[in-house]
């Protein structure tokens, strides 16, 4: 069942929404790291739920925090209130943002998707409002994800998810993502250059669209879709001076990688990026409840206060007080447990840390091709030949066998196909919660191990 779900790139889903009916027994409190399905099985949860879940499950101050909200006030409409738990909350997590983003402002959504959907339409406005009503065009990048929403969807280059709906769609123009152990370019010097080569592409794409560029969107680490690629030292940089340059904006996709999942607040602070706008979630409130978030700086709140004073846009649930209460509770809750020192994976002692080594030794494994990663986002690349680099053929579901060998020895990851080609490629997805424990993580990649073994055995 687990194996025909993640042909679908939807890892697991199937057999999940049957078995997990609770997440864990009402006698157990602070799972962290744990769920049992309905008959009582025990699983580690090494992909954190779709790379959701940061700070564990069953933290009880989060749900103290949500029920404190619903005796307050439990719901009003963006359009007729603000909320003390919106002006808070917004306020935090513009410090946690960073000085980019000082001056700036949050608008808060139910999910990734919407969060998506407002960027794009943020960016749209921005450009009408300083008087570049030619730009609408949005640049992306293949092999990215978005969402699933329509506008999300158009930006995405997840083939799986994206073909049944192209007839709906409006086509925009995409250039390659860094991709560094499938790369075109010369690697030699450690991908530096090949990094300029990817990010000259995206110059040329603005070019060649003449003036009419709103925005470039990216995800600073890659998701699901192609799995934990870090992109090369001084990409990223030059993405932004290219985007400033040619007056378009830059949006960073840190639905997944973002809240402290790489080992920094936002993926983007590796490399000193500052984008217009930040979209973020998962992790935002670590599973508890449906949010997002779209952090814009100084300059686009400037664009739009100054210019017609409001974004033509909006969700029933925007800012729904009760989601609010529970990420500001998570992130309280990340930052007075160091969450993000615990997940940077090159601090020595910490549990990021500790998972980078733990997972380097599945590198001289058959069929492994390439584990990558940083912080608590990581991926294992599974080829039919290493040398070759070449993927099993999409009716093997390598990731899918994986997947299932692990959930028979109590380890939840996620697996993915496509990422080299959009068809074929194999890979699992592994996001922990900043929670687990080494003891955990020692025995979750010997679990791992063995799947690997026992799917390759029979490959």
């Amino acid at each position: 069942m687990l194996g025909q779900a993640a042909k679908q790139d939807s890892p697991g889903s199937s057999l999940l929404r049957r078995s997990f009916r609770k997440t864990f027994p009402p006698a157990v409190r602070g799972a962290g790291a744990y769920l049992w399905d309905a008959q009582g099985k025990q699983y580690l949860d090494l992909s954190g739920s779709a790379a959701v879940n940061f700070i564990g499950h069953g933290v009880s101050e989060i749900v103290a925090a949500m029920t404190e909200q619903a005796r307050s006030v439990e719901f009003v409409h963006g359009s007729q209130f603000t909320t003390p738990i919106a002006e808070q909350y917004a306020s935090e997590l513009l410090e946690f943002a960073g000085e980019n983003f000082r001056g700036g402002a949050v608008y808060f959504c139910s999910g990734g998707s919407e969060a998506v959907e407002t960027a794009l339409k943020l960016a749209r406005q921005y450009q009408v409002e300083v008087g570049q009503g030619d730009r609408w065009q949005i640049i992306s990048r293949n092999q990215s994800y978005h969402g699933a929403t329509l506008g999300a969807v158009a930006v995405s280059r997840n083939k799986r998810r994206r073909e049944i709906y192209r007839p709906m769609l409006r086509e925009f123009s995409t250039v390659e993502a860094p991709y560094c152990y499938r790369c075109v370019h010369d690697c030699t010097d450690g991908c530096f250059d090949c990094g300029q080569e990817y990010a000259a592409e995206v110059e040329r794409a603005i070019i060649e669209n003449d003036g009419k560029v709103a925005a470039v969107i990216l995800e600073p680490v890659s998701g699901a879709t192609l799995g934990a690629v870090v992109p090369p030292k001084g990409y990223l940089a030059k993405v932004s001076e290219l985007c400033n340059k040619h007056h378009v904006l830059m949006i960073a996709d840190e639905v997944m990688s973002g809240m402290g999942r790489t080992g920094r607040n936002f993926a983007v602070d590796h490399w000193g990026v500052a984008p217009d706008i930040l979209v973020t979630a998962k992790g935002l409130s670590s599973g508890y409840v449906p949010l997002g978030a779209v952090i814009m700086s100084k300059k686009v709140v400037d664009a739009i206060s100054s210019g017609s004073g409001s974004f033509i846009h909006g969700f029933t649930y925007s800012s729904h007080p009760i989601s609010l209460a529970a990420g500001q509770a998570v992130l309280q809750y990340i930052l007075e447990h160091k969450l993000v020192e615990a997940a940077d994976s090159d601090r020595e002692g910490s549990i990021g840390h500790t998972l980078k080594e733990n997972l380097a030794q599945l590198r001289m494994m058959n069929h492994v091709g390439e584990v990558r990663g940083i912080g608590l986002l990581w991926a294992v690349e599974f080829v039919s030949d290493t040398e070759s680099r070449d993927s099993f053929p999409v009716a093997v579901n390598f990731s899918g066998q994986v997947a299932q060998a692990a959930i028979e020895r109590g380890l939840l990851v996620y697996p993915v196909q496509g990422c080299a080609d959009g068809d074929c490629g194999d890979h699992v997805l592994i996001a922990p919660p900043a929670v687990i424990t080494p003891d955990q993580i020692t025995w979750a990649c010997e679990q791992l191990s063995a799947a690997i073994e026992e799917v390759s055995a029979q490959a």
